[in-house]
């Protein structure tokens, strides 16, 4: 169970995320989550959409240099500890988390989401359900 993220290379000047949002909004793209990582002369832009394929189509078609990897998405419960007790299972069970993010919004009040960049996505997913903690796949994003 795992989320499809895409990594948009974006160049380091005013105007170019703005770029990645229009050509994702002229094409109804939604993007559930979106992470901005930078240096001095390129960014990262690395989203969850809606509809990975349409999306990784429209950025090839205007010639934004990107990939797709495979990312964790998991419901946190919205009380505090909610990300202690998600990272706790993972530090038991031995997973280095890479990096993390927060997903936009969400219909569903009782739960936060995040997204986890893990070197092992299927033992954090066993790991995780052990404990009750409950993951998200690509199809359900669209219902968030």
């Amino acid at each position: 169970m795992s989320l499809k993220q895409i990594s948009i290379f974006v160049e380091n000047k005013p105007g170019k995320l703005c770029d990645v949002t229009e050509l994702l909004a002229k094409h109804g793209i939604d993007m559930r989550a979106l992470s901005l990582a930078e240096t001095t002369d390129f960014g990262i832009v690395r989203i969850i959409a809606d509809d990975v394929f349409k999306a990784t189509t429209v950025l090839k078609d205007e010639g934004f240099i990107h990939n797709v990897s495979s990312v964790l998405g998991v419901a946190i419960p919205d009380e505090p500890g909610g990300l202690h007790r998600v990272l706790e299972v993972l530090r038991e069970a031995g997973i280095n988390v890479e990096y993390m993010y927060a997903f936009l919004g969400g219909k569903r009040v009782d739960h936060a989401y995040m997204i986890f960049r893990v070197e092992d996505n299927k033992a954090a997913v066993a790991a995780l359900r052990v404990k009750g903690i409950r993951c998200v796949d690509q199809d359900e994003i669209a219902d968030l």
